[in-house]
């Protein structure tokens, strides 16, 4: 988000839409609607306004998140 001291990060559900997410924000970014939301990962629904979007990174379902030293 523009003017916000850091990015949001949202997880979402395994079974998740990314192809329907895409393009609910192309439709946000060309002003089709005010406010995107997202449900996450617990089923919190997220608003953010779509004047405020900065960028936004979609990762694939198979991504994990590495911790400690390995590869």
């Amino acid at each position: 988000m523009t003017q916000a001291p850091r990015e949001i990060n949202l997880e979402l559900a395994d079974d998740a839409d990314r192809d329907d997410l895409k393009s609910r924000v192309e439709a946000a970014l060309a002003g089709a609607s005010d406010v995107l939301w997202v449900v996450d990962k617990r089923g919190n629904d997220v608003g953010v306004p779509a004047a405020k979007i900065a960028y936004v990174e979609i990762g694939s379902a198979e991504s994990t998140r590495k911790i400690g030293f390995g590869d």
